[in-house]
């Protein structure tokens, strides 16, 4: 009879997770520059739940969850919403000589980013975790599927729905412009 595979430690789960973590954290629409802070908190829930962990069930998929709640959480407090890092709209000299884009195109270029950021933040952490992972990281639906623990239908349904929802949230936006308001 074999035995049961062996809880890993939170050290173990640290080290060989970050990757996993910081990225899904990203995918669930936290800053780079907050995802330490929650990476931390993910470590702490992990540290207190890792006791009830099954360790016959895949890890990242519990990791997973735990990332998702995370996310929402820190995504819905108030001071994420209205802090701006410092600079955040600035564009420096260097990063118009890269692109090779005047000051005018760069900016209109960054606002263009920080108003979809905006649109994505309005989505459903899952389903925008899989919408990135499709359309901007171009990963297939068994990659995500295999990412998420999930399976390959829940994909498909997960990026439908994210789809359908950014178009509303879009849509929303429009109307807004369209009656003067901002967002």
């Amino acid at each position: 009879m074999s035995e049961a595979p062996a809880v890993p430690t939170l050290a173990e789960i640290a080290a060989r997770e970050a990757e996993f973590l910081w990225l899904t954290l990203q995918r669930m629409g936290v800053r780079r520059e907050d995802c330490q802070d929650v990476i931390q908190n993910v470590l702490v829930v992990v540290h207190k739940k890792l006791p009830t962990y099954d360790p016959a069930s895949p890890l990242r998929a519990w990791l997973y969850g735990i990332c998702a709640k995370e996310a929402s959480n820190h995504r819905r407090r108030a001071w994420v919403r209205r802090e701006q890092p410092a600079g955040a709209h600035a564009i420096s000299e260097d990063e118009i000589a890269a692109t090779g884009d005047d000051p005018e195109i760069a900016a209109s270029s960054r606002e263009e980013q920080a108003r979809m950021q905006a649109m994505l933040n309005e989505l459903d952490p899952d389903k925008r975790a899989v919408l990135v992972m499709y359309e901007v990281e171009e990963r297939s639906c068994d990659e995500i599927a295999e990412i998420c623990s999930v399976p390959v239908g829940t994909v498909f349904s997960r990026l439908s729905h994210a789809r359908k929802s950014l178009r509303a949230v879009m849509d929303r936006w429009m109307k807004r412009e369209e009656r003067g308001g901002r967002r």
